[in-house]
């Protein structure tokens, strides 16, 4: 069978052509540098050095190395596209547009990363969720959040580390929180802070009413050493408890959990996911830092576009998103308007169009 010639036109063709969204040359001659200073014979003699400069590593190529692929990639999408013009094979052209469409998606995600440039943006994360009022139902709904969550994770690559766990009374999760380290992965995550809104038929109401229910989610960076951020003794509260969970050596045995609450901004940080009193006060005490610098960072982010006359604004810790599944099936975000109708597919960790439309509106 035969087909009438095509020309495929270039995808984002100013793009690729000015090397993408940086001096991909000027970044991998920096990468080069870094490699070489982590061939060095002493590279570990300094460990905490050793480990920013493999980041820095890392984060650069994870911009260069796809870019490059993507511009390989058309390159052959163009190559052989005359060659099949000659042919005129139809089996061939399609082939082709299949490969062409991969380049386009590959391009997209590279777009949506472009838009990862904010100062925390490259950083890993904590991730909690906290159920809302109404019991069982949020309980519920928050471990369905929990799921979602650790699947979009998995799909990404990331690695994940429960740092508390509450388990609800009578099913699901009080709360639970997460660190959550990759690429940009606060990047990502930061569209999903807010109050995420469940409606559907309780599968714990026996007259099988239509129930609403709340689950906070809460995203904060994952801050290094090196920023210094004070917290005077006198400002923090310091609770032990006993930790609960399945059980185990020295779970449930000793007040091993902490909480830690910051009184000047009634923030509260607890883990009980460690061995020990003095390694969960520990990681208290990063969360600690990590939420205050962050609120720091949006506090200034916010005065400027007051400054600067932004017209979009977030209301942090708001209603963002309605998720349905009777009388119909339909998760709306509230702020970019971006729906899909396969909740399913949503709950089970393909949130990327969602935070695709957050960053392209609000990144």
């Amino acid at each position: 069978m035969k087909k009438s010639k095509i020309d495929l036109k270039m995808p984002k063709k100013e793009l690729i052509k000015c090397g993408g969204f940086f001096d991909v040359e000027k970044k991998e001659k920096e990468i080069k540098d870094l490699e070489e200073k982590m061939g060095a014979p002493d590279f570990w003699s300094d460990n905490y050095h050793a480990k920013k400069v493999i980041s820095r590593a890392n984060t650069l190529k994870a911009w260069t190395l796809p870019l490059r692929e993507v511009k390989r990639r058309f390159k052959d999408c163009v190559s052989f596209l005359e060659e099949i013009n000659e042919l005129e094979e139809a089996d061939l052209y399609h082939e082709l547009i299949l490969e062409f469409e991969h380049v386009e998606k590959m391009l997209d995600e590279l777009e949506v990363k472009k838009m990862l440039s904010g100062k925390m943006d490259d950083k890993n994360c904590y991730l909690s969720i906290n159920a809302g009022a109404g019991g069982t139902e949020s309980c519920d709904w928050a471990q369905m959040l929990m799921r979602m969550y650790e699947k979009f994770a998995l799909k990404k690559g990331w690695e994940i580390h429960t740092i508390e766990l509450l388990q609800g009374e009578v099913a699901g999760i009080k709360s639970v929180s997460f660190q959550i380290k990759g690429p940009f992965v606060y990047g990502y995550l930061k569209a999903e802070k807010g109050v995420h809104r469940l409606v559907r038929i309780s599968p714990f109401d026996s007259n099988a009413r239509r129930h609403t229910s709340f689950a906070s989610v809460d995203i904060s960076p994952e801050i290094e050493d090196d920023i210094q951020i004070e917290i005077r003794p006198e400002d923090v509260r310091i609770d032990t408890f006993r930790s609960s969970g399945a059980g185990g050596q020295h779970v449930n045995t000793t007040d091993s959990a902490v909480r830690v609450t910051h009184l000047p901004t009634k923030i509260v940080v607890s883990c009980q996911g460690e061995r020990s009193q003095v390694q969960n006060k520990e990681t208290c005490f990063k969360m600690l830092r990590s939420k205050l610098y962050e609120k720091e960072v949006l506090e200034r982010e916010n005065a400027l576009k007051e400054i600067e006359g932004e017209k979009k604004e977030i209301a942090w810790g708001s209603q963002i998103r309605n998720y349905v599944f009777h009388p119909y099936t339909l998760v709306k975000d509230n702020r970019t308007k971006y729906e899909e109708g396969n909740i399913r597919n949503v709950m089970d960790g393909n949130i990327e169009g969602f935070i695709h439309a957050y960053l392209k509106e609000f990144g």
